[in-house]
């Protein structure tokens, strides 16, 4: 149980190391508070740019691989005997998507768990990574609205994962899935509201003016 317990303390600790929290004090700016207010990729692509958002986008995806892949084998002296390694590995990396969202080391003040969860995807079961992205470029190019594309993004893991008959991933794959829809729900709230941001340059079929 202590090994249990310590490497998902540690997968959180890993996963609250802030890509753009971090570059940004590299260059002296703090992106939560410019744009959106958030911390996550998107925001540090419309305040910084496409190379500081490249750079936050690789942490947080490292961030989440490494918490699924390397925290789950680490020897802490304990025992986890009687857990099905998959699941710890699936632990681990929802441990650094919360870490992600909520870090202890930037005021509980994250991103939106997006990055880190493909991170953590490549190792738990990189298939899934195809009908996250299919559904996440789909839904963009559509509609230019990047929290409704990750959102369903999100849901698609669900009927893949049923697909797949391992409940374990399925499991996951709902807790994922909500807990993204819970982070982005003020973009839900303005995407009712007509008040929410389009990218309109990702879309496909924009409208004429």
């Amino acid at each position: 149980m202590f090994a249990l317990i310590a490497k998902v303390i540690l997968a959180y600790l890993l996963g609250s190391a802030s890509g753009s929290l971090m570059l940004g004090k590299l260059k002296k700016v703090d992106i939560r508070g410019q744009g959106s207010g958030n911390a996550g990729g998107t925001n540090a692509f419309r305040t910084q740019g496409l190379v500081f958002a490249l750079g936050v986008v690789i942490i947080d995806v490292g961030k989440g691989f490494i918490a699924a892949w390397w925290i789950p084998v680490l020897n802490f002296g304990g025992s986890a005997e009687g857990l099905d390694p998959d699941l710890l590995v699936m632990l681990c990396g929802f441990a650094a998507v919360v870490g992600h969202c909520f870090p202890v080391w930037h005021g509980f003040r994250g991103g939106k768990g997006a990055a880190a969860a493909v991170g953590a995807l490549i190792v738990i079961q990189p298939w899934l990574l195809l009908p996250l992205v299919l559904t996440w470029l789909v839904t963009l190019v559509l509609t230019g609205y990047v929290g409704l594309s990750t959102v369903l993004a999100g849901f698609s893991l669900i009927p893949a994962t049923w697909w797949m008959d391992d409940q374990a991933l399925m499991v996951f794959s709902v807790v994922l899935s909500l807990f993204l829809l819970f982070t982005h729900r003020a973009n839900m709230l303005r995407l009712r509201d007509g008040t929410e941001h389009r990218f309109e340059r990702a879309r496909l079929f924009s409208r004429k003016r």
